[in-house]
C-alpha cells in the first residue's frame, strides 16, 4: 500500500543511510529490499548478465524520492532515478503546492497495446478489409490461444482494426491487434500475437506480411492527470498578486511550447524527467515511454508541441493537465529482475499497472511545473546550481571539505558559473 503521508518534513536534512531506515519503516521493505537499495553494486553479474548480451559490468545511478504526491487521495513517496540535480526537489516542491486542491487526480485508459502486421503485395485492398473483417472472431480467439496468464486474468486480444496506408514502396494494409495486456507492459504478447496471426492473414489475403510488432505509440492506453495551483500556493510570498504574476509567466512559457518545436523540445525533457526517472528506478523500458510521449505529443495536436497543457480558470487557479501513452507494467521484465526496482514497486505500493501510470504521468506534471515556475521567475540555474557546484568542484579536482567550500564560494558570487572560475576558487583555497 501507498504511505500514509508523503510529507516528509525535513528527509532532505538527513544523511542517506537516515533517508533510507525512515522509507523502510514507512513503506514496510524488508532486509533485503533495505540491503538492494544501499548496495552500490545491487546488480551483481549473474543477474546482469541475463538482461543483456556480452555483459561486462553495471552502472549506477543514484535514486531519490520525490515527497508530497497526493494521487487520487492516496499518499506516495515515488522514486526518481537519475544523474540530474534539482528534479527530485522540484517534484517534491510541485507536488505540495497542489495540496490545497486535492492533489493529482487521474482518469487512464484500459492497458490497451497495439501490435501491427504489415501486409503487402495485396492487389484489392478493400477485398482484403472485408475477408479480415468477415474472420475477425476467428483470428481474434487464434490470437488468445495462446497460454498466458494475461489471457486468463481477463486480458488478450479485444479488436482487430486495418489501416490503408501510401508508401515510397507502394500501398501497404495494416493490421492492429488491439491486446489488453492487465499489468503486463506487454510487448512480448504483442508481439507473439502478430507472429501467431501474420500467416494466416497472408493466406486470407494472398499478401506478404514482413513487421509484425508492437506500435510504442499507445494511444489506447492513455495516462491523464490533473492539478490544480491557488495563485497562493504558487506565489513565494504567499500574496495573490505574486502567485498570479507567476502564473502569467508559467502560461506565457507554455504558449511558447505550443508555438515553437525547438521549445517544446526541451519544455517536454522537463516533462521526462519526472516520467523517466520514475521509470528508470522502477524498472520500466523507459525509451519506449518517451517515444510514446513524444511521437503523442506531435500526433495528438498535428505537429510538435508540449505533453502537458496548461490555463487558467475561473477563479484565476493554474490549471494543469498531462494526456499521454503510458505502456508500463508491474509484472515480468526488469521490474521483477532488478532488485532495486522491486524495492522501489514496493515503496510505492503500487497495486496495478495503471496505478504506476498515473504516478509516472504526475511526476512528469510536477516536474514541468518545477522548470516552467523556475524559469518564469528566478531561472533555471539558481536552483540547479545548488547541487551543480558540488559536481563543479569535484570535476576540478576538490576532495574532502574543500567540495563544499568550493561550491558555497561559487553559489554566493555574482555572474558566471563556469568551470574555469571554480578551478580559480579552488587555487584561491589552496593557495
Amino acid at each position: 500500500m501507498p504511505v500514509d503521508n508523503s510529507r516528509l518534513k525535513g528527509f532532505y536534512k538527513l544523511d542517506v543511510e537516515q533517508r533510507r531506515a525512515k522509507i523502510a519503516e514507512l513503506a514496510h521493505l524488508d532486509q533485503e529490499q533495505v540491503a538492494a537499495l544501499a548496495a552500490s553494486g545491487e546488480l551483481d553479474d549473474s543477474a546482469a548478465d541475463r538482461m543483456i548480451e556480452n555483459v561486462i559490468g553495471t552502472m549506477s545511478l543514484p535514486v531519490g524520492v520525490a515527497t508530497n504526491f497526493i494521487i487520487d487521495g492516496k499518499h506516495y513517496v515515488v522514486p526518481f532515478c537519475l544523474e540530474e540535480s534539482s528534479v527530485v526537489a522540484a517534484a517534491s516542491n510541485m507536488a505540495k503546492r497542489c495540496h490545497v486542491k486535492g492533489g493529482f487526480s487521474t482518469n487512464n485508459d484500459e492497458p490497451i497495446m497495439l501490435a501491427q502486421i504489415q501486409l503487402l503485395d495485396i492487389s484489392d485492398h478493400s477485398k482484403a478489409i472485408q475477408q479480415i473483417e468477415a474472420k475477425k472472431e476467428e483470428l481474434m480467439a487464434l490470437a488468445n490461444s495462446l497460454p498466458s496468464t494475461m489471457i486468463r486474468l481477463g486480458g488478450g486480444c479485444k479488436e482487430l482494426s486495418t489501416r490503408s496506408i501510401e508508401t515510397l514502396s507502394g500501398p501497404m494494409l495494416i493490421v492492429h491487434i488491439h491486446v489488453d495486456c492487465r499489468d503486463a507492459m506487454g510487448a512480448n504478447a504483442v508481439n507473439t500475437m502478430a507472429e501467431l496471426l501474420a500467416p494466416e492473414l497472408e493466406v486470407m489475403t494472398g499478401g506478404r506480411s514482413l513487421l509484425r510488432i508492437l506500435s510504442n505509440l499507445a494511444t489506447e492506453r492513455l495516462a491523464r492527470v490533473s492539478a490544480t495551483f491557488t495563485p497562493e500556493e504558487m506565489s513565494n510570498t504567499g500574496e495573490r498578486n505574486d502567485g498570479e504574476a507567476i502564473i502569467q509567466g508559467i502560461l506565457e512559457a507554455h504558449h511558447f511550447a505550443m508555438a515553437d518545436a525547438y521549445r517544446a523540445a526541451t519544455h517536454n525533457k522537463g516533462v521526462m524527467n519526472g516520467i523517466s526517472a520514475v521509470a528508470v528506478a522502477c524498472g520500466q523500458d523507459w525509451r519506449a515511454v518517451e517515444a510514446g510521449c513524444h511521437a503523442y505529443a506531435a500526433v495528438h495536436h498535428g505537429r510538435y508541441g508540449s505533453i502537458t497543457h496548461w490555463e487558467k480558470d475561473a477563479e484565476g487557479n493554474l490549471v494543469g493537465t498531462i494526456e499521454t501513452p503510458m505502456a508500463v507494467g508491474i509484472v515480468g521484465g526488469a521490474s521483477k529482475v532488478h532488485p532495486v526496482a522491486r524495492a522501489n514497486l514496493e515503496i510505492l505500493g503500487v497495486e496495478s499497472a495503471q496505478e504506476l501510470a498515473s504516478i509516472m504521468a504526475a511526476a512528469g506534471l510536477a516536474q514541468n511545473l518545477g522548470a516552467l515556475r523556475a524559469l518564469a521567475t528566478s531561472g533555471i540555474q539558481k536552483g540547479h546550481m545548488r547541487l551543480h557546484a558540488k559536481n563543479m568542484a569535484v570535476s576540478a579536482g576538490a576532495v574532502g571539505d574543500e567540495i563544499e567550500r568550493v561550491a558555497q564560494r561559487l553559489i554566493s558570487e555574482e555572474g558566471p558559473k563556469t568551470q574555469t572560475r571554480v578551478a580559480e576558487i579552488l587555487e584561491e583555497l589552496r593557495s
